[in-house]
């Protein structure tokens, strides 16, 4: 295996692991949070947090991307020289748009709160507003790094902002709750939220001013062979502008839900109380745990920008071909085994988290939302996976396209299922199905068309398919011998992991090379 492709996997190991780890936390944190603000608290806490993602997506979802790439490409050239000027516009930028997005949000609360019909929200747009320069300028440092491909330092920002999240956010919900309901604990939690950020800043720019003497050292280049700041500035926007567009499917996806959802459960016969509490359910819990998962797939494409943009850069088609196939072959082998496992053990991995917290109807509710989108992992996971590796060859308005079709589709089910009284919220999981359907076809072709990269059945689907289906049969009898209990779901996850590698590597789904590649960076 070449050292780019070690050095990908390593960077999907630190970044997975890390990303597994602060999605348990996020999980365990709403467990305690759900006893202290209670559903109803949930609903308007996360009636919150879509808005507060798709402005930090437009504002900084982009650059990050653009400056890794730049910064990859630049030093896939030995030009340590534009890497440094490349960060230096990129914080600029961030700055600068991070600083007016907090304040759009900061002014424009009271209607925000009013567009998700929860006015009770409206001091939780305005105590979150402050996070949102605070990760723009964040997003800089971990642009600027991940470009050096050393995936640790975003990975050590992520577990300071959900540790500290448990325990900075969780009492503030606490003494918010106590001063003024859930709505004030619900507030209170937001506002811990954007300290704790502040705090993984401050982190990655002390260690910025750290490693800063690594390029300080070098002599600085005359002025007429830099290139402008102008100029740089153009590039960056060019990059990122189509990528910021695409990586806004996941926001604008769960704004969309937040604006829509609690209005068409009314429409499809609930009290509108009963609809905030059962969007608090699908979108303060269920989504949680989805989140889980999809923190490897964002490993995988995190990874893969920096190393097929600089192979790309210096036109290394067989480096690309290699590096496409073993991301897709990563893409598939995450997502088809935790979209099974967790559609099979939806019940079980609901009440292991949420029972006792939630009256029985809410457990059922969740466990049967939680089915149904467990199976968009597979397909997010393959969107993300595609839509970087486009991004590393330069045709980052692809992925924009087809993000834009599929969000389409997703406004029009969500309207038409979630306003009908038998389907109501479960409508939304459908909904999300199709729209990575709709984005996920036309990537697989253009990746194949534009790297020349062939569509690999037996490693992407087969070998990894019959692992699956393997895992996926034994949790199955398992779940239908055992009841639950709360140490019996972790021997049933236990089980169908340990049947899933065992079989993966008989299959070879997963490979010798692939194995001693995770245990070089674990160590």
């Amino acid at each position: 295996m070449a050292s780019k492709s070690k050095s990908i996997i390593g960077g999907m190991t630190v970044l997975g692991i890390a990303g597994i780890i602060c999605k348990l936390v996020g999980v365990l944190f709403s467990i305690p949070l759900t006893y202290v603000i209670g559903a109803q608290g949930q609903g308007i806490y996360n009636a919150v947090f879509p808005t507060y993602n798709l402005l930090l997506t437009i504002s900084s979802a982009g650059l990050p991307v653009a400056v890794s790439r730049m910064v990859s490409s630049a030093l896939a050239k030995d030009d340590p020289h534009s890497a440094k000027h490349v960060f230096r516009v990129a914080l600029l930028l961030l700055t600068t748009l991070g600083c007016l997005a907090a304040i759009i949000m900061l002014a424009g609360s009271g209607m925000l709160a009013a567009r998700v019909n929860q006015p009770d929200s409206k001091i939780g747009f305005q105590v979150i507003a402050p996070c949102v320069a605070v990760v723009c300028m964040m997003s800089a440092f971990r642009g600027f790094i991940q470009g050096q491909q050393d995936m640790v330092p975003t990975a050590i920002s992520q577990l300071i902002e959900q540790v500290g999240k448990v325990f900075l956010a969780l009492p503030m919900a606490y003494i918010g709750n106590q001063m003024g309901g859930v709505a004030m604990g619900a507030a209170g939690a937001l506002l811990g939220t954007t300290i704790v950020e502040g705090i993984a800043l401050l982190y990655m720019i002390l260690l910025y001013f750290r490693r800063r003497s690594r390029f300080d050292a070098i002599p600085q280049l005359a002025p007429e062979q830099n290139t402008s700041t102008k100029r740089i500035a153009e590039q960056l926007m060019v990059i990122a502008i189509p990528i910021t567009i695409g990586s806004c499917i996941v926001p604008l996806s769960q704004f969309i839900d937040s604006a829509m959802l609690v209005n068409r459960c009314v429409v499809s016969g609930l009290t509108h109380d009963a609809a905030v509490e059962t969007y608090g359910v699908f979108s303060g819990m269920v989504i949680r745990l989805i989140n889980i998962p999809t923190a490897l797939s964002l490993a995988v494409s995190m990874s893969l920008v920096p190393a097929i943009s600089s192979a790309w850069a210096v036109q290394d088609m067989d480096a690309v071909q290699r590096q496409t196939n073993l991301g897709l072959r990563f893409a598939f082998l995450i997502g088809l085994p935790c979209s099974v496992g967790m559609s099979v053990l939806s019940e079980q991995i609901f009440r292991f988290f949420y029972q006792g917290s939630l009256s029985e109807e809410n457990i059922m509710t969740g466990s049967t939302l939680l089915m149904v989108s467990s199976l968009t992992v597979v397909l997010f996971t393959v969107v993300q996976a595609t839509s970087s590796i486009l991004q590393g060859v330069r045709k980052q308005r692809i992925p924009m396209y087809t993000l834009v079709a599929g969000v389409v589709c997703k406004i029009a089910l969500n309207y038409t299922l979630v306003g009908i009284p038998g389907f109501n919220i479960h409508g939304a999981p459908i909904s999300s199905l199709v729209c990575y359907t709709v984005s996920l076809v036309p990537n697989l072709y253009y990746v194949m068309k534009y790297t020349g990269t062939k569509f690999n059945w037996r490693d992407w689907l087969v070998r990894p398919g019959i692992a699956t289906l393997a895992m996926g049969a034994a949790v199955c009898l398992m779940t239908r011998i055992l009841p639950f209990s709360r140490l019996l779901t972790i021997v049933e996850v236990a089980v169908g992991v340990a049947v899933f590698v065992v079989t993966a590597i008989w299959t070879k789904a997963l490979t010798k090379e692939d194995l001693n590649a995770f245990r070089r960076k674990r160590k």
